[in-house]
This record gives C-alpha cells, sequence and structure tokens, in this order.
C-alpha cells in the first residue's frame, strides 16, 4: 500500500519512494532472465562465436613474418621492389640477427612455410639458411678467438657484459629484448634471469649489448642454462667484432676486459669486413632473388589480404592485384561447383521428400508411426558406413552396374561411370540429407486440416486444383525450412564428398579440410571458410527477401 504527501513522490509500504522501488525490482527480473540464458550464452560465446571470430582474425593475420624477422622488414621498408636490384648491406645484416635467433627458437621453418604459399622455393631457403647461417663470419670469429683465449671463455662474456660487479645495471635492454624474444618464441621472460646488462657496456657496444642479452634470456628461460655458464653464440661475437670496426672510443672505458677489448679492436680494423649479403647467397642463392626479397616486403606487414586474394584465384604482386596463373585456378571453380551441387542436392531432396512427407501426413497415424521409423533408419547407421555402401553400390563393378548388365539393359563395355563424379557426390548427399528434408516438411503438413482440401473439391475443384491451390501453399513453410537446412548442410559437407567426389565431384569444404589438417595454410582456410560464410548469409538474405524468413516454420 502507498501513501501519497501534497509535495513529495509516491511512497511505497516500506516508506521509499515507489518509482526507485520498482525500478530495483525490474533490475532484479533482469537480473535472474539473465542468470537464466548465461549458461545457454557462454556455451555459444564460446563453441559458435569465438571460433568464428578466430577465423575472421586468421585469414588476415600475418604477424609471424614481423615477429621473426623485426629488423629485415624494418630495413626493407626502405628498399625499392620495383628495381631488379637486390636490397643493401644494412637488409643482410639485419637479416642474420633475425635469421640467427629465428633458428635458436627453431621458427625459422614455420617463416619459410608462410612465405612458401606466396612463392615456391622459400621454405628451403629458410631451412639451409637456419642450418648454416653461423657459418657467416666464421673467419672473423676464429681469428678474434684465436687472438685471446678470453673470448672463448663464458665467466670473462657474463663479467663483461655485466660491468663487474656494483655496475651500473642496464634494465631497459633487458626488457626490450625481453619483449622482442616473446614476439618470437612466444615464450614469457621473467625479469630475474640472473643476469643484467651493464649501462656503460651497452652504450659503448650496443649492438654486441643486445645480441648478448637475447643470448642470456634465451638461455635462462627456454634452455633453463645458467648464463654465466654458456659460451655465447657466434652472433654475439660477430656482433663485437661489428661494433669495434665502427670505430668506438675505448679510451674512455677502464672497466672489466678493457685490455682484451682494446686488442681486439686493433685485430676488428685489420680484417676484412664481413660480407653478410655474399655469405647468404653462398648458403642458397635463392637469397640472390629479388623476387623472393619482393616476397618478404609484400608480406611484411601484420595483416594481409593476400589469403583472401589467393582464395579468388588472384595475387599480390607489386604492381597491385593480378590473377594467378590458369593452371593454379581452382577455387573459383570450386565455390561455383559447391553452390551449383549444394542447389542440386536440395532440388532433388525436395522432389523425393515431398511425396514420401504427403504420404506420411496423410495416412493414418499408427502406419505413418510406423513409416517414420524408416525415415529415422539412416540416423542409426554410421554417416562413413552409408558413404561405403554407395561407393559399392555406384562403381563400375558394383550392384548397380551388374543388375543392368545382368538385365541386358547396358552391355559389359558399356559400363556406367557413376562413381569419383558429381553424379556419385548427389546421389550419396541426397540419400544422407533426405530425413533433414521430409521431417519438417511432415511436421508442417501434418498441421494442414484435411476438410480445406475436401472443401475445394465439395466446391467442384479437381483433385490437382485442390492440391495446387489449397494444400500447397500451406506446405511452403516446410519446403523452407528442409531446403535451408539441407543447402547448409550441403554446402559444408566435406566427407561423404571426399570419398564418392573424386576430382570433379568435391566441394570447397574438402580444400578448407586440405589446408587444416595437410598442408596446415590455416589462413588461407580460414579465408575459404569466411567467403563461404559469407556467401550462405547472402543467399540466406536472398531467401528472407524472396521468401521470408517469418514464413519457415517447423510444425
Amino acid at each position: 500500500m502507498s501513501v501519497t504527501t501534497d509535495t513529495g513522490p509516491v511512497l511505497s509500504a516500506d516508506g521509499k519512494p515507489l518509482k526507485r522501488s520498482l525500478n530495483k525490482a525490474l533490475r532484479a527480473q533482469k537480473l535472474r532472465a539473465l542468470a537464466l540464458i548465461a549458461p545457454l550464452l557462454i556455451f555459444v560465446l564460446v563453441t559458435f562465436i569465438a571460433p568464428i571470430a578466430d577465423m575472421l582474425f586468421r585469414s588476415v593475420e600475418n604477424q609471424i613474418v614481423s615477429n621473426t624477422m623485426p629488423r629485415t622488414t624494418a630495413e626493407l621498408a626502405e628498399w625499392d621492389s620495383d628495381t631488379s636490384e637486390l636490397p643493401g648491406d644494412n637488409v643482410f645484416e639485419a637479416l642474420y640477427t633475425d635469421i640467427f635467433l629465428a633458428a635458436e627458437a627453431k621458427k625459422h621453418t614455420r617463416l619459410g612455410s608462410r612465405l612458401n604459399y606466396e612463392q615456391p622455393g622459400v621454405s628451403s631457403m629458410f631451412r639451409s639458411t637456419g642450418r648454416n647461417v653461423d657459418e657467416i663470419g666464421e673467419d672473423q670469429i676464429k681469428a678474434l678467438e684465436d687472438l685471446n683465449g678470453a673470448w672463448e671463455d663464458e665467466t670473462f662474456w657474463f663479467t663483461l657484459m655485466t660491468g663487474g660487479d656494483g655496475a651500473e645495471g642496464n634494465p631497459s635492454l633487458l626488457k626490450q629484448q625481453a619483449a622482442s624474444l616473446s614476439n618470437l618464441t612466444e615464450s614469457v621472460y621473467p625479469a630475474d634471469i640472473g643476469f643484467v646488462p651493464g649501462q656503460a657496456i651497452s652504450d659503448l657496444l650496443p649492438q654486441t649489448a643486445s645480441a648478448y642479452t637475447s643470448f642470456a634470456l634465451f638461455s635462462a628461460v627456454d634452455n633453463g642454462d645458467v648464463v654465466a655458464e654458456e659460451e655465447p653464440w657466434a652472433a654475439v661475437k660477430l656482433a663485437l667484432i661489428q661494433d669495434l670496426r665502427s670505430g668506438v672510443d675505448l679510451s674512455s672505458y677502464s672497466g672489466p676486459g678493457a685490455a682484451e677489448l682494446a686488442e681486439a679492436q686493433d685485430l676488428a680494423t685489420s680484417l676484412p669486413p664481413v660480407d653478410f649479403k655474399a655469405g647468404f647467397i653462398d648458403i642458397d642463392e635463392e637469397w640472390a632473388d629479388a623476387e623472393n626479397w619482393t616476397t618478404i616486403k609484400m608480406y611484411s606487414p601484420d595483416f594481409t589480404s593476400g589469403y583472401f586474394l589467393n582464395a579468388v584465384d588472384y595475387q599480390k604482386t607489386p604492381d597491385g592485384f593480378a590473377p594467378r596463373p590458369e593452371d593454379e585456378q581452382i577455387y573459383n571453380t570450386l565455390f561455383q561447383r559447391t553452390l551449383f551441387m549444394s542447389l542440386m542436392i536440395m532440388g532433388s531432396c525436395i522432389l523425393l521428400g515431398y511425396p514420401i512427407a504427403y504420404l506420411l501426413a496423410n495416412l493414418p497415424m499408427r502406419t505413418a508411426n510406423l513409416l517414420m521409423i524408416l525415415v529415422l533408419l539412416p540416423f542409426w547407421t554410421s554417416l562413413l558406413v552409408r558413404t561405403s555402401a554407395w561407393k559399392v553400390m555406384l562403381q563400375q563393378q558394383g550392384v548397380i552396374n551388374d543388375t543392368l548388365v545382368w538385365l541386358g539393359l547396358i552391355d559389359e563395355a558399356g559400363r556406367l561411370v557413376m562413381i569419383n563424379n558429381q553424379f556419385g557426390t548427389i546421389v550419396a548427399m541426397t540419400h544422407i540429407l533426405l530425413p533433414f528434408m521430409i521431417l519438417p516438411m511432415y511436421s508442417v503438413m501434418s498441421t494442414i486440416p484435411q476438410t480445406y482440401v475436401r472443401a475445394a473439391k465439395s466446391l467442384g475443384a479437381t483433385n490437382w486444383t485442390a492440391f495446387w491451390r489449397v494444400y500447397f501453399p500451406q506446405s511452403v513453410p516446410g519446403i523452407g525450412a528442409g531446403s535451408i537446412l539441407v543447402f547448409i548442410l550441403a554446402i559444408g559437407y566435406y566427407i561423404t564428398p571426399e570419398i564418392v567426389g573424386g576430382t570433379t565431384g568435391t566441394f570447397i569444404s574438402n580444400r578448407i579440410a586440405y589446408h587444416i589438417s595437410s598442408s596446415l595454410n590455416w589462413g588461407l582456410a580460414a579465408a575459404l571458410g569466411s567467403i563461404l560464410l559469407v556467401a550462405v548469409l547472402v543467399l540466406y538474405w536472398a531467401y528472407d527477401k524472396i521468401v521470408g524468413i517469418d514464413n519457415v516454420k517447423l510444425g
């Protein structure tokens, strides 16, 4: 019971404003409703929305190139890919550092596989380079180690790079290299690994400090080793030679290893410079192909349209988009074939399913229920068994051909080819999907009163007119429901076309499955799946405009 005052708001029985109490009650009802649907909502998000979002992201994601070769892609941005000249020495020097780290992290093969999708032969180039990258500059490294045995002593290196006890550290360099390695190896690098690069040595020898810090992080986290007990990589020693050759002033440095550094600088300036370009070309001649470098530059951004272009038989070129060679154009054909055969399967299911559903709906209930068992019987048999049975029946030495030969309708040499083609796929999938067409039709037809047809006949309509003008329009919602269900199931099928389709009866879904399980080109598989999803949504929209989705009923 509420109380009203002349100047104040309407109050509820407990003395609180009635409006506030009503809002609180409504919020409680909404929270209860949300709690009831939350499990279903979470299930849909996890099993449906999230996978689709991940698929859409994978279709444009291309971070493997920039994460694996950050220095190279940064230097390559200034290179003009329209020329036939190779990139400059600075690009090859950056490539050395990137490939060395990638080879240690075992990521260079993944990068090669990614770029091999766009440029065949790149994968083997990266594999051979990863195996032999430590050969670059090995003469200079050997000369450094022969000069003084300290350069092979892991303790000396550790003391040199930390700057000695009590020296000022450079934690920012440690964090920077940890972030760079995290993108490469996907490992979590803690702040405390028993090593912090010294500030003085970082300023004096920046390339060496960066290389040694990467070595220390990788050794401590990925290999579980003690940094002070491990000899640095060849890349660290080569970085030292590069720093010393750059003319760094060592006169003001008096920390650990000052004498050894001064001695090594005299050696470094007397040695011939490291020819990184020649070193990579010696490992694999493909590095002398400017087309490979063009591919690396085109796919260096974090996101790319390349997967979608490949999915429609196009490719990226320095001049823009261009069709792929004719012998590589398969996806447009597969999309067209998939849509055509899915429509054919849907149509055959309508032609076969409508009379069956009509018969079931107009028979006595007891008889209809017995016959319904036959309709549902295929659901109790394995899909693989049903498909294999059709393979046995349709092959040239199969049951159907043997029967036709026995009846004399065809001769032995004229056996029909009904398998490993589109015909075999349509027949097998029609059998598999037919129940999905019959059940919605039957559900709708069983609700149509028979009195409507009898009334039409009593008014002079023929059997055909009564059916076509009275009964059929009321069964259209069942046809619509069955058509959508069968079409969507057919367009995504891949097991049956794989078994009975051969080379001319496979769907685009077979190619998607191939890229996911065999070629591991998940980006292209995601792009193909995204296009298929969009095609289904467009057809669904067109169906809604023409027929109206509100007219689709399940009974």
